[in-house]
């Protein structure tokens, strides 16, 4: 029978430095989890009421236990490398169904979709935009990053903050208004605007006073006349109408294929008239011109958002992140990949940084728990020291049956 239990021994401490071996092996494996070799003892009786003296039949292995300590998070730069801090796993799918992973090493593919970098081209998976500012969490699909240019945006509205001299002559010199001549008015603030193919074009706002607190404002596009609409301040020089500052022009469409929007609104409800020098404050308008795909920044809650040359954003979707209520029941598939099993249930899926959720961080990735390989190596000598014992158990009980026999057989 010892030689029964010590062959036990032996085979539970060699399936324990097959496990710390597995450790050690993959200390430098992003994401990689580490695994403990659980035993319990192996007790048979024979009879009724022997359990006082009855011996127990050896070890074995009851279970190989993950572990799903953090990591250490380590800085890449890499706009694509994620790492988790807290609990989590990413959701991927290569076609098969979801799976789940720590290993944040993505990458892109020549068609823009977004994969683990593990062979196994698994896609990161994302709640995708709603159209509302938010992200639709009832449905998961994967990134994909489009490098096309994004669209341009014709100008449709313009913001003026500008002061108008109250002491200015009350008519120019030169009338009719005429922007080639300096005469015909008191001043002008100059603005670019962009046209539907987001082709800029040099307008101007041209100011003449025409009556005491009262001024025309023109718009002019390339030259081109867009209207004329009328200016009024109170005696305290702060704009009196039109109320909400907003006045309407209709701009002349351009000739090389493109077009502006039908009408074009000036906004100078900031505008003023004080004694004091005319000066153009802050000029804006929300036009721009096509752009192309600069960079990708991903925030602590996993929003992914491309950034383009022409200073405009887009939201691509939100990093889906999984929880179970037993990770480890988890069923490992490799390549630092686990599916759900009913052991641990059904994953439990929302966004970072939230509830029981960890959070996310760019530019980084979470070294292996098993990277301090100096407690692995602590291990494998308990396991070593364990080994020997039994073999010298079965040393022993070999001796020990080899006197037996040549007794019997003298």
């Amino acid at each position: 029978m010892a030689l029964n239990q010590a062959l036990s021994g032996i085979n539970a401490a060699q399936a324990d430095l097959n496990v710390i071996s597995n450790n050690i092996a993959n200390a430098g494996t992003t994401g990689f989890k580490g695994s403990t070799a659980e035993f319990s003892d192996v007790f048979a009786v024979t009879g009724v009421n022997l359990a006082a003296n009855a011996i127990g039949s050896g070890a074995r292995l009851s279970d190989v236990a993950q572990q799903f300590t953090q990591g250490d998070i380590q800085q890449t730069g890499v706009p694509l490398n994620l790492a988790i801090s807290g609990n989590g796993f990413f959701m991927v799918n290569n076609g098969s169904g979801p799976a789940y992973t720590r290993n944040g090493a993505f990458q892109q593919t020549p068609t823009g979709e977004v994969i683990t970098s593990d062979g196994t081209n698994a896609a990161l998976q994302i709640f995708p935009p709603n159209g509302l500012g938010g992200f639709n969490t009832s449905t998961t699909i994967g990134l994909t990053v489009n490098s096309a240019q994004a669209n341009a945006q014709p100008t449709s509205n313009i913001a003026i903050t500008a002061n108008l001299n109250s002491t200015s002559a009350i008519i120019p010199a030169t009338t009719p208004f005429d922007p080639a001549d300096p005469t015909s008015f008191n001043n002008a603030s100059p603005v670019t605007v962009f046209d539907s193919q987001g082709g800029s074009h040099q307008a101007n706002v041209f100011y003449v006073k025409t009556a005491n607190n009262t001024w025309n404002a023109n718009l002019v596009i390339d030259g081109q006349s867009a209207g004329t609409a009328q200016l009024t301040f109170a005696a305290n020089g702060t704009l009196a109408t039109p109320a909400d500052g907003n006045l309407t022009f209709t701009p002349v469409q351009p000739t090389n294929g493109a077009t502006f929007p039908t009408t074009m609104t000036v906004n100078l409800a900031n505008t003023t008239q004080f004694g004091n020098a005319f000066a153009t404050g802050a000029v804006s308008q929300n036009g721009f011109q096509a752009g192309s795909l600069q960079n990708l920044s991903i925030d602590n809650e996993g929003i992914v958002t491309a950034n383009y040359s022409n200073g405009q954003t887009a939201q691509l979707g939100q990093v889906v992140m999984a929880n179970f209520a037993n990770d480890q029941g988890l069923t490992q598939i490799g390549n630092t990949q686990w599916v759900a099993s009913n052991t641990s249930g059904q994953a439990i899926v929302g966004a970072a940084n939230s509830g029981q959720f960890g959070s996310i961080t760019s530019g980084a990735l979470e070294a292996s728990n098993t990277s301090d390989t100096t407690g692995q190596l602590v291990d494998m000598i308990q396991a070593q020291r364990n080994y020997q014992a039994n073999a010298q158990v079965l040393t022993t009980d070999n001796t020990l049956s080899q006197t037996l026999f040549q007794a019997i057989s003298r």
